[in-house]
């Protein structure tokens, strides 16, 4: 009878000694739970926050530990602690890191600066000569470039450089592709107004300096939209043809 009374005194101490670690990982400004955070106690196991942000440790036994919690975009937070004969419950904030400056690289060639053979038309010479043109009429007096109008109506019209058509040329909007995807060719009359905000318009002859995958093989048109740098103001332009044609368009 005494061998069992020992026995049970020793089991319920070893029992008595473990305890749990539970917490909760949240955002430091919000208060959102990150879910999936990875949390490690260091030299012992490891498991990832549920849907609510909470984790749990079972049966750890008495001693000084140290969690780690880290998550994608958040600095990584250690937490030491003593475990005696008694549950713990944390509560962890992360606070998000600061991005790094992204530097974007435009695709907007520079003269005698880069190896390409280009042109660069103006919004002085769009304002004061495109009138009611297409705006690729304007290319007709650059070099190696040649435009013509199809008669099939507004933005009806045909672009070839150094002989290559429109699906060997490639044609941007502030450095963003504006070929069709399927055959690679392009329709003006999809952009009604451009040339009201329009800054300047780049040709740049042969392949170009591009780094997307573009149909470049004639050349690359890049045309730069005023964006929000521009002045104050704006302008109404009414144009007017043959059969009561009227076109209004604002910039």
């Amino acid at each position: 009878m005494k061998k069992i009374f020992i026995f049970f005194i020793i089991v319920s101490s070893y029992t008595f000694s473990q305890s749990n670690i539970s917490g909760k990982v949240l955002d430091k400004i919000s208060g959102e739970s990150l879910i999936n955070a990875n949390v490690i106690l260091e030299g012992v196991t490891a498991t990832t926050a549920n849907f609510n942000g909470e984790f749990e440790f079972k049966n750890i036994t008495n001693g000084s530990y140290t969690i780690s919690v880290s998550y994608v975009g958040y600095e990584t937070e250690k937490i030491s602690f003593n475990v005696q004969n008694k549950d713990i419950d944390l509560t962890i904030n992360l606070k998000s890191t600061t991005l790094e400056i992204v530097n974007l690289t435009s695709d907007l060639a520079e003269f005698r600066k880069t190896p390409v053979s280009l042109s660069t038309v103006k919004i002085e010479k769009i304002q004061n000569e495109l009138a009611g043109q297409e705006m690729p009429t304007l290319l007709n007096s650059t070099p190696g470039v040649y435009v013509t109008q199809q008669g099939g109506g507004d933005g009806d019209v045909r672009v070839n450089i150094r002989g290559f058509n429109q699906r060997n040329v490639a044609v941007m909007i502030d450095g963003i592709p504006m070929n069709d995807m399927e055959n690679g060719w392009v329709y003006w009359s999809n952009w009604f107004g451009l040339d009201a905000i329009t800054a300047s318009m780049q040709v740049q002859r042969g392949l170009g300096a591009s780094k997307l995958a573009l149909p470049s093989v004639g050349g690359t048109i890049n045309i730069i939209t005023k964006g929000v740098g521009s002045d104050e103001g704006g302008s109404i332009k009414q144009e007017l043809g043959s059969g009561s044609y009227l076109r209004t368009s604002f910039g």
